[in-house]
């Protein structure tokens, strides 16, 4: 607990803007002092009003934690994959999932090791391509409040030293690619050129969402190859297809955090694209994309799990649109970071459906094998 003493002396801490604090804290203020601070208007030399609220105050995510007691000259590698931001990483491994278990044998659940490998494989291309658009944008990100602190901005990594650890990175990735049959293999390796290529997309079109949504869905398409062998056109190109439509919905919801920033230094977006109408937009990317997993699952003989899981993905991604305030830094992250239920939704949803085909087709048969009466 802390004393009064403690309190008078809180008096004069530099606050969360680097400004020397005038706030005025009562002798009796029960609550932790800190937190009193950080509420509280605070003047600063100029008499400017400041108010930190408490959205402003920001937790630290399990995976920041541990890059954070992580060995010092590890630690700009991991911020450098975004080892402290987890949430890339399941964007990029469900699509795989879904595909993964749409490709399950019918009655089973998913191959254990095939998502497993794919998880992997999309922790590490995840972080080689966060590795790629810094590389890309270091120039660009030195103008953005919320980027100026990456580590190939701030001099805590060379760009010799990017390039180096982007080959290792790679080179993991190969190896996990390696474990594929050859048709996956291909496949996999075809979109190395929609990676190296997104991150100028915000140079030359407002869509880049869209080619993120090419680069980060592939597993829809590789997740099943990896089982099947094969690309079943009518049930992957639907799945592919939903991803991209969830895709851009999530990243102009995340780009809407930087518009300030883009517009200022002329960098391009759906979320400068959507403007003001951005809620008209992401209703329709919404609907086509539950269109779409529906003529998938339809395809691929889905069972009712499937389908009720589709609704609370509609019921989801319809709360995002409807409460989401495109001015706030804050809302626009939580809600981007929601986006990992989407898809944990979905997965369960492909899973449990898979389950129910088994029992179905034996009701089936046993209807066929009741001998008719007359």
């Amino acid at each position: 607990m802390f004393t009064i003493r403690s309190l008078t002396r809180l008096k004069n801490l530099t606050n969360a803007y680097g400004i020397k604090s005038k706030v005025k804290i009562p002798a009796n203020c029960k609550e932790n002092a800190i937190l009193y601070c950080l509420k509280s208007s605070t003047t600063t030399v100029n008499n400017e009003k400041l108010h930190v609220g408490p959205e402003s105050i920001k937790q630290i995510s399990l995976a920041g934690k541990l890059v954070d007691i992580a060995p010092k000259n590890v630690q700009p590698y991991m911020k450098l994959m975004r080892m402290d931001k987890p949430i890339g990483s399941w964007l990029l491994f469900w699509p795989c999932g879904w595909a993964i278990g749409s490709a399950a044998v019918p009655g089973c659940i998913p191959d254990l090791y095939m998502l497993a490998l794919f998880g992997t494989g999309a922790f590490v291309m995840r972080g080689a391509g966060c590795t790629i658009n810094d590389m890309w944008d270091r120039d660009i990100d030195a103008k953005v409040e919320r980027t100026k602190s990456r580590p190939l901005v701030n001099g805590d990594i060379s760009m010799k030293q990017a390039v180096a650890f982007l080959g290792a990175q790679l080179s993991v990735g190969l190896t996990i690619l390696l474990q594929l049959n050859w048709y996956s293999v291909f496949l996999g390796a075809s979109s190395l050129l929609l990676v190296g290529s997104y991150p100028l997309m915000k140079r030359i079109t407002y869509w880049p969402q869209l080619v993120l949504g090419f680069t980060f869905n592939w597993g829809a398409l590789l997740g099943y190859s990896a089982i099947k062998g094969y690309v079943d056109l009518a049930v992957c190109l639907p799945l592919y297809f939903a991803g991209v439509c969830w895709t851009i919905v999530y990243d102009t919801i995340y780009a809407h955090q930087d518009k300030k920033d883009d517009l200022m230094i002329g960098i391009k977006s759906t979320a400068l694209k959507f403007d003001k109408d951005t809620k008209i937009w992401l209703t329709g990317f919404s609907s086509t994309m539950i269109s779409s997993l529906a003529v998938s699952g339809f395809m691929n003989d889905q069972t009712w799990p499937y389908y009720a899981a589709l609704g609370l993905v509609s019921s989801h991604l319809a709360s995002q649109i409807y409460t989401l305030n495109i001015d706030s830094p804050d809302d626009c992250s939580n809600k981007f970071i929601s986006n990992a239920m989407v898809g944990f939704i979905l997965f369960s949803g492909v899973v449990l459906g898979n389950l129910l085909k088994n029992d179905q087709k034996k009701r089936k048969i046993d209807v066929k094998g009741i001998p008719l009466v007359g």
